[in-house]
């Protein structure tokens, strides 16, 4: 398997819980030979979490891409003219992205990216993690699973007793989503009976 000579926009929104999973990946996509264009949103940018400080994981996320990450619309929005980018990952992809993005706002460099990538026809792979993905979200997935060019790495509950709505993707799969996105098909199953990633 080889991401040799492609170009990875890597969105990442608040899902704290998640970026120490979503790292590793990165890791893997870097080993392989992609070039990695982070991306954050404010809350990823300003926030400090039990999950760690902000300022921690920009760094981290710097070190695994070698680049600084994009935090601010004016910055993103190149990715549009420029048409760089081979694929756009938003992961983590919180409930609150997922919804501004079905429903066509763009407020944070990473729904930017996304609509600048979408803008020029190429996918875009989400990896959603959110506590209202059966709830009020789930309207949005629907809408987001029939769009054109948006690919949905493989999903489920990750806790249906404590968090009956909860959902959130297997980021183990992020890599063969991107592959079968850039051939313009969606991986499947989309629904899966969700293992956390050890």
């Amino acid at each position: 398997m080889s991401l040799k000579g492609l170009s990875i926009g890597i969105g990442l929104t608040g899902s704290y819980c998640t970026f120490e999973k979503v790292a590793p990946v990165l890791e893997e996509m870097n080993r392989l030979g992609a070039e990695l264009y982070p991306i954050i949103t404010p809350s990823v940018k300003h926030h400090d979490t039990r999950f760690g400080k902000a300022e921690d994981w920009k760094k981290k996320i710097s070190e695994i891409t070698g680049r600084e990450p994009v935090d601010n619309i004016v910055g993103a929005e190149p990715v549009g003219p420029k048409s760089f980018l081979d694929v756009m990952v938003v992961a983590p992809c919180t409930g609150n992205t997922l919804a501004k993005l079905a429903n066509g706002i763009t407020d944070t460099a990473v729904l930017m990216a996304v609509k600048a990538q979408l803008r020029n026809g190429k996918p875009v792979v989400i990896a959603v993690s959110t506590n209202d993905g059966l709830g009020l979200n789930a309207k949005n997935i629907g809408i987001l699973i029939n769009a054109k060019n948006i690919f949905l790495v493989p999903f489920g509950q990750d806790n249906p007793i404590k968090k009956e709505n909860s959902l959130v993707a297997r980021v183990d799969l992020i890599i063969k989503t991107i592959q079968k996105a850039l051939e313009g098909r969606q991986i499947q199953p989309v629904l899966i009976e969700y293992q956390a990633v050890e």
